[in-house]
Parts: C-alpha cells; sequence; structure tokens
C-alpha cells in the first residue's frame, strides 16, 4: 500500500470516528442502515397504503422562562389559530388534522381548560409529558416518580384527562423531558432505572419519546416494539421485542418510535445529506419532499404492511414553531398530504392522535384488517373531557 493510500484511508477512518462519536451518530446510524438494507415486507400491493399520521407536541407554554402574559398569549393563539387552520383539511375518515398536546405537570394547569376545549371538539388530545429532576437538589427516586405521576393523574382528571369512560381508569400515553426516558442520560435529567415499570404501573399504554439525536436514541429504530425494564439498568428500552400480528404482546411498554435517518435536503438550490428526525418547527419545515420521505420510510408492524405509521414530534408552544403546525407551512403540509396521499386507490390518509395510533396498532397486532379507522377505539376509548 502506498503512502498516499495510506494517509487517504487514515483520514477518512479519522473523519468516520469524528462524525459516528463526537457527534453522537452511533447510537442510531449503524442500526439504521443495517435496518434500511433488511428485507422489506409489502403486503397485498393490490390494496392501498394507509397511512397513519400523529404529530405528538412537547407542548410547554413556559418555554424559555416565559412569562405568565406570554403563555397566555401562546395558548390563546393555539385555540384559535389551529381550529381555524383545521377546519380546512380533511382525511379520508372525515377528520380534521389532530394534535396531540403532551403537557408537563410542571407548568400552569390553568392552560389545560382550553386544549381540553379544543381535544372536546375533536382536534386532538392531550397526553403527559415529565420533566423530572433537572431542577431539584437530589435525584428522583422510584418513590418520588410515583407521587409525581400521582399528582399528575390526580390533576389533570380534573378536566377528564385521561379518564376512561365507564371505568374508573386513568390510562395515558406518555413523553419523557429531555429525551431521558428510563435514566438514559442520567440523573440529571431522570434518575430512575426503573421507570418503565412505573409507567406502566400507573396506566401508561405506550412512549412516544423518540427519535432522539445522541444517547437517548433506542438502537430498534424505525421500528414499533416493547421494551422491557431492567430495574437495576438505565435505558432498558435499547432493545425489545417488535410488535408483529399475530404475536401474543411482550410484556413490557410499547414504543412507538418516529421516523429517523437519511435524506437529501435541498436548501439554496443545493442538494446536501440531511438528517431526519421527524420534527416540525422552523428549520424542519414540511416541505413535499419531507412528506414523501415520511411516506416512502413510514414505520409498519410485520403482518400488517400495508398499515404504516408516521409519528412526528415538535415542541410547538413557542411561536418560531407555529408556521409548520398552524400556520401558512402546515395549511401546505395537510393540503400535500390530502392531494397525494389520499386518492383511495394507492393512499389512505388517517390524522390520529397518539392514543388512536396505539389503537390502530394494537388492532394490527391482534390481526385486524380493513380500515384502520374502524379501530381508533379498539382498546382505549376516548377520554372523558370535561
Amino acid at each position: 500500500m502506498s503512502i498516499t493510500l495510506a494517509l487517504i484511508i487514515g483520514v477518512c477512518a479519522a473523519a468516520a470516528w469524528y462524525v459516528l462519536f463526537r457527534r453522537e451518530l452511533r447510537y442510531w446510524l449503524p442500526y439504521c442502515i443495517i435496518r434500511e438494507l433488511s428485507p422489506k415486507e409489502r403486503g397485498d400491493k393490490m390494496s392501498p397504503v394507509h397511512l397513519c399520521l400523529c404529530v405528538a407536541d412537547h407542548f410547554e407554554p413556559g418555554h424559555g422562562n416565559a412569562g405568565a402574559d406570554t403563555q397566555e398569549a401562546r395558548v390563546k393563539a393555539w385555540t384559535e389559530g389551529y381550529p381555524a387552520m383545521a377546519d380546512r383539511h380533511r382525511d379520508a375518515d372525515g377528520e380534521a388534522p389532530q394534535h396531540t398536546w403532551f403537557y408537563p405537570p410542571h407548568h400552569d394547569h390553568r392552560f389545560l381548560a382550553g386544549l381540553a376545549g379544543l381535544s372536546k371538539r375533536g382536534y386532538g388530545e392531550i397526553e403527559m409529558h415529565l420533566h423530572h429532576n433537572r431542577m431539584e437538589p437530589f435525584p428522583d427516586t422510584a418513590l418520588t416518580l410515583r407521587g409525581k405521576i400521582e399528582n399528575c393523574l390526580r390533576d389533570y382528571s380534573k378536566h377528564g384527562i385521561f379518564c376512561v369512560p365507564g371505568s374508573g381508569a386513568k390510562r395515558f400515553a406518555f413523553v419523557h423531558g429531555d429525551w431521558s426516558l428510563d435514566n438514559s442520560r442520567g440523573a440529571e435529567f431522570c434518575g430512575v432505572n426503573n421507570e418503565i415499570d412505573i409507567l406502566r404501573e400507573f396506566g401508561c399504554y405506550a412512549d412516544f419519546t423518540f427519535p432522539s439525536l445522541g444517547r437517548a436514541q433506542p438502537a430498534m429504530v424505525n421500528r414499533i416494539y416493547y421494551a422491557i425494564d431492567d430495574p437495576e439498568r438505565p435505558k432498558s428500552y435499547n432493545t425489545g421485542v417488535e410488535v408483529a400480528s399475530g404475536r401474543k404482546p411482550a410484556p413490557g411498554l410499547m414504543i412507538v418510535n418516529g421516523i429517523i435517518g437519511l435524506r437529501l435536503s435541498s436548501r439554496a438550490n443545493i442538494c446536501r445529506p440531511s438528517i431526519e428526525v421527524s420534527n416540525l418547527g422552523a428549520g424542519d419545515e414540511p416541505s413535499p419532499g419531507r412528506i414523501d420521505y415520511w411516506a416512502r420510510h413510514a414505520i409498519s408492524i410485520r403482518g400488517a404492511a400495508r398499515w404504516k405509521f408516521i409519528k412526528l414530534h415538535t415542541h410547538g408552544a413557542p411561536e418560531h414553531a407555529w408556521g409548520a403546525l398552524f400556520g401558512n407551512e402546515a395549511d401546505a403540509m395537510f393540503s400535500y398530504l390530502e392531494n397525494v396521499y389520499n386518492d383511495g386507490k394507492r393512499y389512505v390518509l388517517h390524522y390520529v392522535t397518539a392514543r388512536q395510533m396505539y389503537n390502530i396498532i394494537k388492532a394490527a397486532e391482534a390481526g385486524k384488517g380493513g380500515n384502520p379507522n374502524d379501530y381508533r377505539n379498539y382498546e382505549i376509548p376516548a377520554y372523558a373531557y370535561v
């Protein structure tokens, strides 16, 4: 080998090392490549692909240390602006775009009433978004975490949130603050290694936190699976048992992933590689090219390949995100989805909440077929918003 060739190989290896380790791509990129190269299940090509789209919003009115007036203005912008935009759009089932507000209990509870009103009118639903430990003097324990979840369930149920009609039970979907589910980023952001078991104990049916760029990202990329908790170790969700049609559910917490991968992005007429992490917001606007990427890489479960799931996430309370969520960019996104992915022959479009997406996944797991719309309330009915 010549010195020049050896030098080139050394430089390339060093660059690869830098990209994978210094930028933390090692937590997901190798697994993403393996997943992409794996054989794909296509299903019955004579039937249309059903696309189920969910937007999971890590909704924080007080983001950026906003004052009371700013927080109130943000929520008012949503309660007025979202219906105005959503009413211009419908999916194959006649449903308006659905939004899921994952609301953190350390933010002002007086804004829950406005979001519950939107939910009751059919624009979305409210779920749990928990930050814990970051601003506290001592690490959380299993005991203190249980107390926080209990308090959240009690307080939110005053608005009917999490309340399953007719049963007295409380169920909820979950997003972890700072991506640190199951202590994956350390005690500063969580501190509880058996968090997955605790969530299940209190009625959590699925986690919607990921994808994430960094060490919290699971190796189970672009899959829906059950995480089995190891109470002695952090990040038990890194691997798990995939959900599959006709397979008995595993004894764990369902992890509903969004799409992560590499794609080409075009800005200023220049195409360059870009990381797709399913985020909506300023700088991550939903262009037609991105929407096409989502449709091509939508996640399915084994044995139900024609039902596909696109889970997006956002931090929607701050003003800079509004354009992509209920402004002009959002309006264009939903128009494009309805024009290109809702012809009834090749594609059928379904706007769903996090709870509805979970129900449809469970129906597919049970071997159900046909129209996913029939299964929006398959296991967990709509909460009793008041």
